[in-house]
């Protein structure tokens, strides 16, 4: 065994942390590791050293009598056989535990391969409005990959049942080695499941799943909207043998209305309105999901108002807040009028007159001349 110090060897004080030790170690045993450097005595002995200390220091226990006697605490052990520098471990192992988790796990461990879980599915289902504010259930038919029925999912013949495979003794793993190097990977035999079929099931050819058409019923709960998923469990795709299935996801859009248009758990409509009910005020009409209502506006309402008409909007599927519903009144311009009722509206506006006298009427068309008055003397001077 080395007399000279672990510490001095890898380059680290005492009170070093374990991935510190482990991260001098790589580094210096690639420099001195003699698959790099053939023929060189001197970096054989370096990395015999760094080796040594390595096994000291990476264990707990050793560090610890290390720490406290030195070198005399391992003189017994070393008898006829060189201690640790002659009979320990292998190389290949101790390499694999600072690479473990670059590799998949190293010391030689070796970890069963678990079977692969089935897909997850979408499903785009389209409602209407009313259906989803009100909810429904329907019927969906989802083509997919579903358990085989004859096997049982295990995709061996009945009355069978798969082997352990005789390659990675089934661990679903193979070690390849390349120099010092261990590297894990799935087993070429059984692919990583640990288990081959050799007498596969006739009707899903070995798989385990076989492809369907299923019909299934979804509920719908009120209140939902664009965007939003409900999640059937176990719906999705089957494992392949005998895995687990996945989940079917149907993800909801909802068409858009004729009426109304839906922010949240509010609803939004433009109701219009003649000029005459908008300047004396009265009663309008407006629709609702449950049926038209009556609206009461003011008089002098301009077009563009906002009326809020609360609990008519959409219950949320979330915290069961019902929204409401905001109407939008649009006064309308009449058209196609008559000679007659032309001659009316000349004669309502002689009434009204001009200028300051006019601005009753109309005050915002005289803020907006007014306005545009300033804009232009602003400009010229």
């Amino acid at each position: 065994m080395s007399k000279r110090d672990y510490y001095e060897i890898l380059g680290l004080s005492k009170d070093a942390s374990e991935r510190d030790i482990k991260k001098a170690y790589k580094r210096l045993a690639m420099k001195h590791h003699p698959d790099r450097n053939q023929g060189d005595t001197a970096s054989e002995e370096a990395f015999k050293e760094v080796k040594e200390a390595y096994e000291v220091l990476s264990d707990e226990q050793k560090r610890q009598a290390y720490d406290q006697y030195g070198h005399a605490a391992f003189d017994q052990a070393r008898g006829g056989a060189g201690g640790f520098g002659g009979g320990g471990a292998d190389f290949g192992d101790i390499f694999g535990d600072v690479f473990g988790d670059i590799f998949g796990g190293g010391g030689g461990g070796r970890r069963q391969s678990r079977a692969q879980r089935g897909s997850d599915l979408r499903y785009n289902m389209e409602l209407t409005l009313e259906e989803a504010v009100r909810g429904k259930s329907a019927e969906i038919k989802v083509p997919t990959w579903v358990a085989c029925e004859p096997c049982d999912g295990s995709g061996a013949k009945k009355g069978s049942k798969p082997s352990t495979c005789g390659t990675c003794h089934g661990q679903g793993q193979v070690q390849m080695r390349q120099g010092f190097f261990a590297v894990q990977q799935a087993c070429p035999t059984c692919h990583g499941r640990g288990s081959v079929i050799k007498d596969p099931c006739n009707k899903c050819h070995g798989q385990g799943r076989v492809e369907k058409t299923k019909t299934l019923s979804v509920k719908i709960p009120a209140g939902v909207d664009t965007g939003d998923r409900i999640r059937l469990s176990g719906e999705g795709e089957a494992g392949q043998h005998g895995a687990p299935a996945g989940d079917l996801y149907v993800q909801v859009h909802v068409k858009d209305h004729a009426i109304f248009e839906r922010d949240g758990n509010n609803l939004y409509c433009e109701v219009p309105t003649s000029f005459t009910q908008a300047a004396l005020g009265g009663e309008i009409e407006v629709p609702t999901l449950d049926g038209r209502a009556k609206l009461k506006i003011p008089s002098e309402t301009q077009t563009g108002k906002m009326f809020r008409m609360r609990g008519k909007g959409v219950k949320s599927v979330r915290s069961g807040v019902t929204g409401d519903l905001i109407c939008k009144v649009v006064v309308e311009t009449p058209v196609n009028l008559t000679e007659k009722q032309k001659d009316l509206l000349r004669q309502l506006d002689d009434t009204m007159g001009v200028g300051e006298e006019a601005a009753k009427y109309r005050p915002k068309e005289k803020g907006f001349f007014d306005g545009v008055k300033k804009f232009f003397d602003d400009l010229t001077g």
